[in-house]
């Protein structure tokens, strides 16, 4: 899963989820699960390794033959569970009928999206009533703590009145309020459930920072897991996981 930041992200997305997953569906039950933006297939993976069938629709080609050829190393059993389509998250209402999916998720994207709330709702179109939609973004109320902890004061500052941002690429991208989500989630027939933090003691790490040994990174874990679940510390989290219901 590369460095420790990215470690820290998908191990505890994919804790949430799980948490989520049981709570709302009976064991056992195999899931119809659509991955918009699926990048390197990390959460798509595990969940058709679980017995879930998932189709990942990603827009850019290098990630998407990133992912083939990941897939092209699992057992054949898991990969007759995963369908991978080119596409745009934003035209989900072009590739699948409404309630077509009993999990939606979209992580890692709404940043890269200026308007995000019409993308939003088909994604809520396209899961079936009771569904859940899982949406990761970066944390608007927590843009100045970065810069400001690495004493970059003029970044900090400016984090404070806008929601945009340059990523560790250096793409200018944007960033959301778990109010505005709120709000949002409601409009569209999918209200929030519940929310986590992700990211908060680690996301200094640089790039290019491995995982500490076993024993360490299992402690780390932890302690990220519960500050992502533990006010304050989530509401300050490099990232939020937002979990909505289709009504």
């Amino acid at each position: 899963m590369g460095g420790i930041r990215n470690t820290v992200r998908q191990e505890l997305v994919a804790r949430q989820l799980e948490e989520q997953i049981s709570a709302r569906f009976p064991v056992g039950q195999r899931l119809r699960v659509l991955d918009v933006g699926l990048g390197q297939g990390t959460q798509a993976l595990r969940l058709a390794r679980a017995g879930h069938k998932v189709t990942g629709l990603e827009s850019d080609p290098t990630m998407l033959a990133a992912a083939r050829t990941t897939l092209a190393g699992e057992p054949a059993g898991i990969q007759e569970r995963v369908r991978l389509i080119e596409g745009d998250g934003r035209d989900t209402g072009v590739h699948f009928p409404a309630g077509t999916f009993d999990v939606v998720l979209c992580h890692g994207v709404l940043m890269y999206v200026d308007d995000p709330d019409p993308m939003l709702a088909g994604l809520a179109r396209v899961l079936a009533p009771g569904g859940l939609l899982s949406v990761l973004v970066r944390n608007a109320d927590a843009l100045a703590l970065r810069p400001g902890l690495s004493g970059d004061w003029d970044t900090a500052l400016s984090a404070f009145d806008s929601p945009r941002y340059k990523n560790r690429l250096g793409l200018s991208v944007r960033a959301d309020r778990l109010s505005a989500l709120t709000t949002t989630l409601a409009g569209i027939g999918a209200p929030l459930h519940t929310w986590y933090g992700v990211r908060l003691f680690t996301d200094l790490a640089a790039d290019d920072a491995v995982p500490p040994p076993a024993e360490e990174l299992t402690r780390l874990l932890a302690a990220e897991e519960r500050a992502g679940r533990t006010d304050p510390y989530r509401a300050v989290a490099a990232l939020l996981h937002v979990c909505g219901v289709r009504g």
